[in-house]
């Protein structure tokens, strides 16, 4: 394929903000436009949950690029207007605010949206966490007199809780699972991480799904458990997982299952690719569909859209990678864990909270989890079973 002649980005994210970089980079000198539901120029999502939400940032620190850099690569920035439609044939997005933008080349990085609770919206005292407003706004609800309870397990519920808990506010982490993360973790890493957030204060009342919010006179009261039990909230954040963002592609031409399904190339139709959270692609080195919500993936995943689009025709093989912060323990994982697996430590010690571990599943290293060990965990990652997907990969 020849360099088209205009590039429509759908999303101002990171991986719609790592597509135009890459485009430019690769010497693309045609129009390229971003369109963001947001009024918020492209910003950094890891640090919402963490430094944002604890104060010891301000928020524009979060932004990806100043204003210079993002001057320097000749793109127009429509912001503050979300994508309603998409006619893939006619290669034409609709917008809310009634615009029509068509160009050769579309990237959808739409991203996700958090997944609620019945009920929950228009509840005061409710909140997710996916945005830099919804970051602003959780943060200026939190006060130390305030009950606060978590909802979600996962990795976001978890780092809500511990930053919200180092700000010194009463919090409680709820979800069905035995410890957080378990489902993914084993019990292993998931006990250990247990066992960090109630030594710093955060009280875990898990292995009970919720199954709704108590409220009086339009706020928030409590968090109902399957259980029966009530558990008392002043402030509750919903972070049980999130949806990728593709309602506005129904009819569109575009397959969406789990995400907008793409080939290994990261194109789901003639003329229209995805990056990041939204995309679902054929990852070749494991032959299945495969989407990744974590910020590494969004940006390498835009590089390889960007050389596909300008005509390298290279398929996206990554090695599968995420990281987690709480409180002052940094844990990394490449590949894919599952609790079912066998895990093995293979360099220092769970009990000095320095360690990493392998996960096998029918005798091949199917993951690698570093627990403050970062580096190690990086080098065992290279020279086990998954290493063969690594050298197909395009990072």
């Amino acid at each position: 394929m020849t360099a088209p002649g205009d590039v429509l980005v759908v999303g101002a994210s990171a991986a719609g903000l790592a597509t135009v970089e890459a485009l430019r980079r690769k010497g693309y000198q045609g129009r390229v436009t971003v369109l963001g539901a947001e009024r918020h120029l492209p910003y950094d999502r890891p640090p919402l949950s963490k430094q944002v939400l604890g104060g010891s940032w301000a928020p524009e620190r979060a932004q990806l690029r100043p204003a210079a850099a993002l001057s320097a690569l000749d793109t127009e920035f429509v912001l503050g207007d979300p994508a309603v439609r998409l006619d893939a044939r006619a290669r034409t997005v609709h917008t809310a605010a009634a615009r029509a933008l068509t160009a050769e080349a579309i990237v959808l990085a739409t991203g996700l949206r958090p997944r609620t609770l019945p009920g929950q919206d228009g509840l005061g005292g409710v909140h997710v966490l996916r945005t830099l407003d919804d970051a602003l706004a959780l943060r200026a609800d939190l006060a130390p007199d305030k009950r606060v309870v978590v909802v979600g397990d996962g990795v976001l519920g978890a780092e809500i809780a511990a930053t919200v808990c180092e700000t010194g506010v009463p919090v409680t982490l709820a979800g069905p699972q035995p410890a957080p993360l378990a489902y993914q973790f084993g019990p292993l890493a998931a006990g250990l991480l247990a066992e960090l957030h109630r030594g710093r204060g955060v009280e875990l009342r898990l292995g009970s799904a919720v199954t709704g919010l108590a409220e009086d006179d339009g706020r928030v009261t409590g968090v109902r458990l399957a259980s029966g039990e009530v558990l008392p909230a002043d402030v509750v954040v919903v972070a049980f997982g999130a949806a990728p963002a593709t309602e506005w592609l129904a009819g569109s031409g575009v397959l969406c299952d789990n995400g907008v399904v793409c080939d290994s190339r990261c194109r789901a139709a003639d003329g229209i690719h995805a990056a990041g959270d939204v995309a679902r692609w054929h990852h070749e080195g494991l032959d299945a569909l495969l989407r990744l919500e974590n910020r590494t993936n969004a940006t390498e995943q835009a590089v390889a859209v960007a050389g596909n689009i300008l005509g390298d025709d290279r398929p996206y093989t990554p090695v599968p990678y995420f990281w987690t912060h709480q409180f002052d323990t940094r844990i990394h994982v490449h590949g894919t864990l599952s609790a079912a697996a066998e895990v093995s430590v293979v360099e220092g010690d769970p009990r000095e909270g320095r360690f990493v571990a392998e996960y096998r599943e029918g005798g091949r290293v199917t993951g690698v989890l570093g627990w403050n060990m970062p580096k190690q965990a990086r080098v065992h990652s290279t020279v086990t079973d998954l290493a063969r997907l690594r050298g197909l990969s395009m990072s």
